[in-house]
C-alpha cells in the first residue's frame, strides 16, 4: 500500500502506475504495497454467504487450502522469526494478518474457483475408469492439489510484493535494521511457499499442467514488473494509460493465475481444448470483473469523500480517457496543495462527477456477462450455480 502523509498524496512520488491504495501517515512519503489475498470485495455479508455455500458444494473449506504447508516445521520456524517484526512497520506483518483474516472470512478465492469449476465440468469421456475411483465429491485428488498449488503461488507472490525498497525509506518507516530483517523474512518465506508449490506441481506428473502454471508464474512476474517500471522520480502524470493497457496488465498480475488454474483443472480431467478454453475464459473475465468491483469501491454511493484509492484504478483511467489529458491535468492542478501534495477528496469528487465510474460499472458487468457465457458449456449443477453466484456478487452495485 502507498502510505501518504496527512491524508494527501505526493504528486511526484505517487505515479499513476504505483499500484495500491493510498493511506495517511504522520510524516513524509512512506512506500508500501497493497496487500490482499483477493483485492477488495463485494458486501462482506453477501460475499461470505456466496463463498460459504460454494465451500459446502466442494466439501473443502478454503481456509484449509494450504494447511499442510502452513503447518510444516520449516514455516513454523519462519513464523517464529517473523514475530520479531511485531511493533515495526514492515508490510510482511500486514500480509500475515491479511492471510489469517481472509482465511476466517473465506476470501481465498482462487483455489475455491478451481475446485468449483472442476466439479462443474465433472469427468470427461476420455478419462479412464481408474481415474473415477480417485474422485471425492466429484473432484479428482489432482484437482484438489492444483487448487492448493494455486493458493500457495498467490500467497508467495503476496509475500514477495511486500518487500520494501530500502532506498526509498523515510523516517516514518522506522529503523533501517527492521526493514532489512523484514525483507529477508519476506524473501525466505515467499521462496519457501513457491518451492512447495513447484514441488506439488511436479508431483501432478502432467507436463501441460506444469507448462500452464509455470507460464502463470511468468505472467505474475511480468505484471509486477509493469507495476515497478515507472520510477517514482519520474513525473507522476506524464504517462497516459488506456483502459486496454490497464486490462492487459491487470490480467497478468491478477487474472492469469486463476484463468490458467481453471484451464489446468480441465486438463487434469482430460477435457478437450474447447472446454479448457471455456474454463480459461471464465477465470479471466471473472478476475477482471472482480478487480473492477474492487477499484469501484471508493467511488460508490455512501462512501465518504477522501476514501483511499489508487491513481491507476479503472475509474480514474476511464475518467482520464473521457475528459482528455488537458482537462485531467487541470483537475489535478485544482486539487493541488502545498508541497507537491494533492487533495484526494477533491480529486475523488471530480472523478465521481464524470463518466469514469459509470463506465467502470458497465465494464465490470460486461466481463461478468462474458464469464457467465463461458459457463454454458457445463451442465446445470450446484457447482455451476455457485460459479454464477460469484459473478453475480461482483457485478451487483447499489
Amino acid at each position: 500500500m502507498e502510505d501518504m502523509c496527512g491524508g494527501t498524496m505526493s504528486l511526484m512520488k505517487c505515479g499513476i502506475w504505483s499500484l495500491g491504495i493510498f493511506r495517511p501517515c504522520t510524516s513524509s512519503f512512506c512506500t508500501r504495497r497493497s496487500i490482499s489475498l483477493f483485492p477488495g470485495s463485494p458486501t462482506t455479508t453477501q460475499w461470505s454467504k456466496v463463498v460459504s455455500d460454494a465451500e459446502k458444494i466442494v466439501g473443502y473449506p478454503t481456509s484449509f487450502m494450504s494447511l499442510r504447508c502452513l503447518l510444516s516445521d520449516e514455516l513454523s520456524n519462519i513464523a517464529m522469526q517473523v514475530r520479531k517484526l511485531v511493533g515495526t512497520k514492515h508490510p510482511l506483518l500486514n500480509t500475515a494478518r491479511a492471510f489469517v483474516y481472509d482465511s476466517r472470512n473465506n476470501l481465498q478465492m482462487r483455489g475455491l474457483v478451481v475446485l468449483l469449476i472442476s466439479k462443474a465440468a465433472g469427468p470427461s469421456k476420455a478419462a479412464d475408469d481408474t481415474l473415477q475411483h480417485d474422485m471425492v465429491s466429484g473432484i479428482y485428488a489432482s484437482q484438489r492439489n492444483l487448487a492448493e498449488i494455486t493458493e500457495l503461488i498467490h500467497t508467495a507472490f503476496l509475500v514477495h510484493r511486500g518487500i520494501v525498497n530500502i532506498t526509498e525509506l523515510k523516517s516514518c518507516d522506522g529503523p533501517l535494521k527492521d526493514m532489512q530483517f523484514g525483507n529477508k523474512m519476506a524473501i525466505l518465506s515467499g521462496d519457501f511457499l513457491l518451492a512447495n508449490a513447484c514441488t506439488g506441481l511436479a508431483q501432478l506428473q502432467n507436463t501441460k499442467v506444469v507448462e500452464l502454471v509455470s507460464s502463470a508464474i511468468g505472467d505474475l512476474v511480468q505484471g509486477i514488473y509493469y507495476e515497478n517500471s515507472y520510477l517514482p522520480e519520474k513525473n507522476a502524470f506524464t504517462d497516459d494509460i488506456g483502459i486496454t493497457n490497464w486490462m492487459e496488465h491487470i490480467f497478468l498480475s491478477h487474472g492469469a493465475l486463476l484463468a490458467k488454474g481453471c484451464q489446468a483443472a480441465m486438463e487434469l480431467a482430460k477435457h478437450d481444448t474447447e472446454v479448457q478454453s471455456m474454463a480459461f475464459q471464465y477465470g479471466k473475465h471473472m478476475s477482471l470483473s472482480y478487480k473492477l468491483n474492487s477499484d469501484l469501491q471508493p467511488f460508490l454511493n455512501g462512501k465518504h469523500s477522501g476514501t483511499s484509492f489508487g491513481l491507476n484504478c479503472a475509474p480514474v483511467v476511464l475518467h482520464q480517457e473521457f475528459v482528455g489529458r488537458e482537462a485531467w491535468m487541470e483537475e489535478v492542478k485544482q486539487a493541488h496543495l502545498k508541497g507537491n501534495l494533492i487533495d484526494l477528496a477533491k480529486l475523488q469528487e471530480a472523478i465521481k462527477a464524470g463518466k469514469g465510474v459509470t463506465a467502470a460499472i458497465d465494464l465490470c458487468r460486461y466481463h461478468g456477462n462474458k464469464a457467465l457465457e463461458n459457463l454454458q458449456c457445463f451442465p446445470p449443477s450446484k457447482a455451476r450455480s455457485a460459479l454464477e453466484n460469484i459473478v453475480y456478487a461482483v457485478t451487483r452495485f447499489p
